[in-house]
């Protein structure tokens, strides 16, 4: 009898199914074609047709474009950029979010539009913003002259321009996973006579480390194809200040598409291992809830 009444009552707890859908199956049908027919036109085929354009003229003249001099010191230079900004951003992710989601304060909604604000400006009037402020006719300019420190239309005003375009994606991937855990974790660990490191490394990190790479993974990927602030505060330097999508421009303007479309065939290559990695990572976190709840 209490075996028939546990089962009874654990088939009450159980949630409801949720309903199917209502629409007519030509409507589904419809709608699935629609968005198929929307992926093939602005996805597949420009990818499909970036490759067909790189190998077009033999492998010959694609592996001698990817191996060029210029080009070769793009990509170091865009792997170089992207070495430096990740980390940092990911540092000043982990912190924000740990504020934010942590600790009550004044103008922590002002803080967390700040945080956002890169994804209202346009990376061309970033890139003008660094130039005012860095640039030989800026405020800031006759000091830096007088102290040989170079910036703007060199490698560290490169790296200040991907940092102010990238620096919002790991933070805004942890604040609302941040929010959602709580910090009762973190107090009983506190408790229990951890120090600050050590619940940070024993409690928070593992807690966040899907999230992390997630926004990890973002920030990488738009640090390597990121375009407009780099583009202004370059120079387009060959051999010096060009990045792989400048490279790809100024070989693209010079007529030269086979190599400009094996240039960006690479930068493909890269968004699609991006996709790959990231789709696991959503996969690894929904897997790591559902095995948790």
């Amino acid at each position: 009898m209490e075996l028939e009444l546990n089962a009874k009552t654990k088939e009450d707890t159980k949630p409801a199914p949720i309903p199917n859908t209502t629409e007519p199956l030509y409507i589904r049908v419809i709608l699935i074609a629609i968005v198929l027919l929307f992926l093939s036109l602005f996805l597949l085929l420009p990818l499909i047709a970036i490759f067909v354009k790189a190998f077009e003229k033999g492998a010959d003249v694609y592996f001698a474009a990817i191996t060029h001099p210029d080009a070769l010191s793009a990509i170091k230079l865009t792997l170089l950029v992207v070495l430096i900004a990740v980390p940092i951003n990911a540092i000043f992710g982990v912190a924000a979010a740990w504020a934010i989601s942590k600790y009550k304060f004044k103008g922590k909604n002002v803080l967390i539009t700040l945080i956002d604000l890169p994804f209202a400006v346009s990376p061309v009037i970033a890139g003008l913003i660094f130039i005012l402020l860095f640039g030989a006719n800026s405020w800031l300019g006759p000091w830096l002259a007088e102290h040989d420190l170079k910036i703007i239309f060199a490698v560290p005003g490169i790296v200040i321009a991907t940092l102010f375009v990238t620096f919002p994606f790991v933070a805004r991937e942890l604040i609302p996973l941040m929010q959602n855990q709580g910090s009762s974790e973190e107090e009983a660990s506190v408790v229990l006579g951890a120090s600050g490191l050590q619940t940070f490394l024993r409690i928070t990190l593992p807690n966040i480390k899907w999230g992390l790479l997630y926004g990890i993974i973002l920030c990488n990927a738009r640090a390597i194809g990121e375009f407009g602030a780099v583009s202004v505060v370059s120079g387009h330097i060959r051999g010096l200040t060009n990045t792989m999508p400048l490279h790809i421009e100024i070989l693209y303007n010079e007529y030269q598409f086979a190599a400009a479309f094996a240039v960006a065939s690479l930068m493909s290559v890269v968004a699609i291992i991006t996709l790959i990695i990231k789709n696991f990572l959503e996969w690894k976190g929904k897997y790591r809830s559902s095995k948790v709840g």
